[in-house]
């Protein structure tokens, strides 16, 4: 599966990323399938993928960390960078919307999809951050969930279906800004959004992809057996 190439091969995700190949909501899929969706030959994108290095530097070994250090991990890194970023892309989608949407109507559905996308994310972090990482933590720390607290399965399976929502919003922009590719006419503020979202939709992938691929399926597998 491609979600669990990522997940012991961390570095390979820039790859993953420059073809186009989703490796988080859709990282539940065959090589073989993810390269045909593409248009890729398998053989040769997997000897792309054999001359990466595989030493871990700059890129988080998350398969390595407990499910505590995970939870951790992604609410310092990715959290933590969402949260500032969004209401910079809301604030610059608005704006560009309400000086240019003359010259390009595609730019008020723009800040409309973007307000929105800030406006579940923050609910969606802090659903993860209240309920769902605590039960995490105490399954690893204690090997059980709180009494009375049931099982983490159901709130798992909200979050994977609001990462997918979002995973949406972000193909829905991509349309919208033509891959996020500025024109002869776009404005600083334009340019600086369009950066802004090409960047925030990097991290969300890696963001995604620990939770979907390596912290909710090991916690799944932590239940204990009458859960």
């Amino acid at each position: 599966m491609v979600g669990h190439i990522v997940a012991a091969r961390p570095l390979l995700a820039g790859v993953f990323e420059r073809v186009g190949i989703d490796f988080c909501c859709g990282g539940r899929i065959t090589l073989a399938a993810a390269c045909a969706k593409r248009g890729l030959d398998v053989n040769t994108f997997i000897s792309v993928l054999d001359a990466v290095p595989s030493a871990i530097t700059s890129a988080t070994d998350a398969a390595a960390m407990s499910l505590s250090a995970l939870a951790d991990h992604i609410e310092s890194t990715h959290h933590s960078f969402t949260k500032e970023e969004l209401p910079v892309l809301v604030e610059q989608s608005q704006r560009v919307a309400m000086k240019h949407s003359g010259r390009d109507a595609r730019l008020t559905e723009v800040a409309q999809t973007v307000h929105e996308m800030a406006r579940e994310m923050i609910e969606h972090m802090a659903k993860e951050e209240e309920v769902l990482f605590p039960l995490v933590r105490a399954l690893d720390q204690n090997g059980e969930l709180p009494s009375r607290r049931g099982s983490i399965a159901d709130p798992i399976s909200e979050m994977e279906a609001e990462h997918q929502e979002t995973g949406a919003a972000l193909e829905r922009l991509r349309t919208l800004t033509d891959n996020f590719t500025p024109d002869s006419e776009s404005c600083n503020t334009h340019r600086a959004l369009l950066a802004g979202l090409a960047r925030f939709e990097q991290d969300l992938h890696l963001h995604v992809h620990k939770e979907n691929n390596i912290l909710f399926p090991r916690a799944l597998a932590r239940l204990p057996a009458n859960v």
